[in-house]
């Protein structure tokens, strides 16, 4: 069946980390569809020159919200600013990563990256999906990862933030749908964005993150669990062979081969 994706999804996509990578892809996309915009990024001026240049090619409106996910706060002021509007399509594209061993983090970084990574989209995702429940229809993209489906050494909070994000997804896509929502967890491989960069990471092969958000559109209406592109494709189906302690091995000694410092 083809969908118009307005029409099922819109009139409004709300994007976090919108600025940059994965998100701004999806914002680039949507915006192209039609959708009216909500991006939501630490970097307000990135976010107003990205809002300028989408609604002047594609005539849509676009609003900007910086905000830090990381704060409890932003949540609720995100829901506030946008409560008279119609979000039919939440992308919650916001996240960040580190590598190498958890002893050597610093662990308030490793905290914050569990209230971005987890707890602003779970709040984010109840507070948008609410309102979806009311008008009996929506989408919901979350992004889980290859690496969240198993552990992960030398990237174990990462790696567990997305395992629980995957879970979160699974489960909200059978509760959701008889309610006109669809879910969808995005479980990539690698992908070139600055999300290596941040995370101390140096990566060959890489997805873009156009290739991404294209083949999670097409795979949103289902719902369920896309794997975008043939790189995570193919890494999928080589681990899903092993059993996950192998998988744990195997992915802890990839992390070790992408560590572009030492850390003691």
């Amino acid at each position: 069946m083809t969908y118009d994706l307005k029409t099922r999804f819109g009139p409004t996509a709300l994007i976090t980390g919108a600025s940059d990578g994965i998100g701004r892809a999806f914002a680039e996309a949507l915006a192209a569809h039609g959708f009216s915009l909500v991006l939501v990024a630490r970097r307000e001026t990135v976010l107003q020159a990205l809002a300028q240049t989408l609604g002047a090619k594609h005539g849509v409106n676009v609003r900007v919200i910086a905000a830090d996910l990381s704060d409890p706060q932003a949540t609720a002021r995100i829901l506030m600013e946008t409560e008279s509007l119609s979000v039919g399509l939440l992308v919650a594209a916001a996240g960040f990563g580190s590598i190498g061993p958890f002893l050597a983090q610093d662990v308030a970084s490793e905290v914050n990256m569990v209230d971005v990574n987890c707890r602003s989209v779970v709040a984010l995702t109840h507070g948008i999906a609410g309102r979806m429940a009311t008008a009996r229809k929506g989408g919901i993209v979350l992004f889980g990862s290859l690496v969240g489906f198993q552990g992960v050494p030398g990237s174990a909070t990462y790696a567990a933030t997305k395992g629980f994000v995957q879970g979160f997804a699974e489960g909200l896509e059978v509760e959701l749908r008889p309610l006109g929502i669809s879910v969808l967890s995005v479980a990539p491989g690698p992908v070139g964005t600055g999300f290596a960069a941040r995370a101390g990471m140096q990566m060959g092969r890489a997805e873009t993150p156009e290739t991404v958000a294209r083949a999670s559109l097409r795979a949103l209406p289902r719902g369920g669990t896309v794997r975008p592109g043939v790189l995570a494709k193919l890494l999928g189906w080589s681990l899903a062979a092993m059993p996950r302690w192998g998988r744990v091995r195997v992915l802890g000694q990839i992390m070790t081969s992408m560590m572009t410092r030492t850390k003691v």
